[in-house]
């Protein structure tokens, strides 16, 4: 086992992705996207995400999955870099200017939806984080993303204002991890 790889329960693990996931990374992508155009959403569309964001991830080691039997079942970006968008939040603030991890394309395979499976990701973030001495976890989505909102609110996430992209702007949220 690796030093990032956590075996949960016996059965999942949450882990650095290597480029042998990358085809069932992107069906897990894909899949999102295509379930965000149907309902009308505004956050992904054709061109984002796209393989070479995907590729890129994996390159840099910001991307992690979540697996359960050898099954891929969570896609995210965790990075513990900077997010240039988040130095102008406006309509707001952050709740603090510690270093902090950020998650970006993030989604949960169409076959486990609704099971809990994000959640169990994102607090795996936030254990490596404190493995790290990283105590905020920053991250953002589109005003549109009832999904993503809800786990924002259910995992204990501050909206703290709006940040901007190119693509347009975002809603803005920061948690304090606890030591």
């Amino acid at each position: 086992m690796h030093k990032e790889e956590v075996v949960l329960a016996m059965e999942y693990v949450f882990r650095k992705a290597t480029i042998a996931d990358f085809n069932d990374i992107m069906t897990i992508i894909e899949d999102a996207k295509k379930q965000m155009l149907q309902e009308g959403k505004e956050q992904w569309n054709d061109a984002y995400p796209n393989r070479e964001h995907i590729e890129a991830d994996i390159k840099e080691t910001y991307a992690y999955v979540l697996q359960h039997n050898g099954k891929l079942l969570t896609y995210g970006a965790v990075m513990f870099t900077e997010e240039p968008a988040y130095n102008h939040i406006h309509d707001g603030q952050w709740l603090s200017s510690l270093p902090y991890v950020v998650l970006h394309r993030f989604a949960v395979s169409k076959q486990a939806r609704g099971q809990g499976i994000g959640a169990l990701f994102m607090q795996n973030v936030e254990q490596l984080s404190r493995d790290k001495n990283i105590y905020s976890f920053k991250a953002d989505t589109n005003y549109d993303n009832e999904r993503m909102l809800h786990m924002f609110d259910k995992m204990g996430f501050t909206y703290c204002g709006k940040i901007s992209y190119p693509q347009g702007e975002r809603m803005a949220f920061e948690k304090l991890l606890n030591k």
